[in-house]
């Protein structure tokens, strides 16, 4: 048969389905997983590199584990779990205590096991072609196609076999972090997604915009790879005890005085409206702030606490108006952070103060349910992931969640909310054109692959040949 190859390379280049790498046929048989939870790590299996865009609360730890230890007993390799800080310790090694996939945390090559978590900012100790797969717990990591640890974990994982991507639906319009995760998976780079799919109407990477007759096949392509589920009837089941209690929030201003708008460096007593001005007004109004966060603590004397603040100098003042309250700061040890966060799960610490960069991601903190943000930045993922940290699947409680700003830092807080909407309508917009597909996917009848097979020989005509293919 005469073809010419550049033919075949056009093909291919339109086809944009993502074959399956992994195990064929790979069935999952666990007491420990939900029909949903089940059904995803079979789909990831089958996958071998694949990105579980589940919402929080739904197991992604369990899921991951189980992922882990049945891609070791397939490759007989070791896997590795990178986590964020305190997660592996507080999350990971008692869930496969609990579930029977036994992990060994690990801050080096030496002391690795069978399956091995370690925190990302340990990767430099460990050699990625020792293992023959890799799970990212709170992949968002991904999330800046700046970052140095981005391009570090797809450069140091490029070829292993099975990988593995975990975190909650991310942002529906963050295409950077869409296209880190493929460029993770080796799906494809996030440069050429963008050329593939999109359009570029400025300067920035917030200036791509999916191209209107793209939007469903971009969407379908994200679905050969990715999972997007936000609860378990998004596969067809009931979502049961995954109906959230409600969340109340609670808004506190402190109303600005012209001692406060002075010190801010403002004659009178109008809005920020710059980062700086905002940052200027917060400092002006914590002494204020934190007596509310103080008298909050009080009032129920019982309730775990968790209090998210952005600055240095609210957290040392937090920690010490609030008797028994634990400070989490950046400049403490690893084990520092690890052993008042486990102090804090365990009922040992009542009132835990920290800011969402460092204690706002994969923790599983269920057994609070109040919280409070005494400070606030224009960060959607951060107050999101600070909210989901106790209101989340498992919560049985009403959780409650108190906001204290000052009138004088403007918009952030409007800001926020006008994000949170944002991103719910972008969120219910994606599931209308992936929710069937997933679904099909993960439970249905996979379609595998959409390659060109002929079966019938053909001439192809002179003046549509390759050079290669007159030779």
């Amino acid at each position: 048969m005469n073809t010419g190859t550049d033919y075949h390379d056009l093909l291919r280049r339109k086809d944009l389905h993502v074959p399956p790498t992994g195990i064929a046929g790979a069935t999952v048989e666990s007491p420990h997983l939900f029909p949903f939870q089940r059904d995803l790590v079979q789909w990831a299996l089958r996958r071998g590199r694949a990105a579980l865009f589940a919402d929080t609360g739904l197991g992604k730890t369990r899921q991951q584990l189980t992922w882990a230890d049945a891609v070791s007993a397939h490759t007989g390799g070791p896997v590795l779990i990178l986590a964020p800080l305190a997660v592996a310790t507080t999350g990971t090694v008692p869930e496969g205590a609990r579930i029977g996939a036994p992990v060994t945390y690990a801050r080096k090559q030496a002391d690795a096991g069978r399956i091995t978590v370690t925190n990302y900012d340990m990767l430099q100790h460990f050699d990625p072609s020792a293992y023959a797969g890799i799970v990212l717990d709170e992949s968002s990591i991904l999330k800046d196609e700046t970052a140095k640890t981005r391009t570090e974990i797809i450069r140091a994982f490029a070829g292993t076999p099975f990988r593995l991507a975990c975190t909650a639906t991310p942002s529906p319009n963050d295409f950077t972090e869409l296209g880190n995760h493929a460029e993770f998976l080796g799906v494809m780079r996030h440069v050429e997604m963008l050329a593939q799919f999109f359009t570029h109407d400025g300067g920035s990477t917030q200036d791509w915009h999916l191209k209107g007759h793209a939007r469903e096949k971009f969407w379908r392509w994200v679905c050969t790879w990715a999972a997007l589920v936000k609860s378990p009837s998004d596969l067809g089941y009931d979502d049961g005890a995954y109906a959230l209690p409600p969340l109340i929030m609670h808004d506190h201003i402190v109303r600005a005085t012209r001692e406060q708008a002075m010190a801010a460096g403002k004659l009178f007593a109008e809005p920020a409206s710059t980062l700086t001005e905002q940052r200027a007004a917060r400092r002006a109004s914590m002494i204020e702030r934190v007596k509310i966060a103080a008298a909050l603590a009080a009032d129920e004397p019982t309730e775990p606490w968790i209090f998210w603040c952005e600055l240095n100098d609210e957290s040392a003042a937090l920690a010490k108006a609030i008797p028994g309250a634990v400070e989490v700061r950046g400049s403490m040890t690893a084990e520092q952070k690890e052993d008042a966060l486990r102090k804090f799960t365990g009922g040992d610490i009542r009132v835990l103060v920290s800011k969402p960069s460092i204690c706002g991601f994969g923790l599983n903190l269920q057994h609070c349910a109040r919280s409070a943000f005494v400070g606030v930045s224009h960060s959607f993922e951060q107050w999101y992931q600070a909210i989901r940290r106790n209101w989340r699947f498992g919560q049985t409680r009403e959780v409650h969640c108190h906001v204290i700003t000052s009138e004088l830092e403007g918009d952030v807080l409007a800001n926020l909310r006008r994000k949170e909407e944002d991103a719910r309508k972008l969120a219910e917009e994606m599931r209308r054109y992936t929710a069937a597909i997933v679904r099909k996917n993960v439970r249905g009848s996979e379609r595998e692959s959409d390659a060109y097979e002929p079966s019938v020989d053909m001439m192809i005509p002179a003046w549509v040949r390759s050079d290669r293919s007159r030779a």
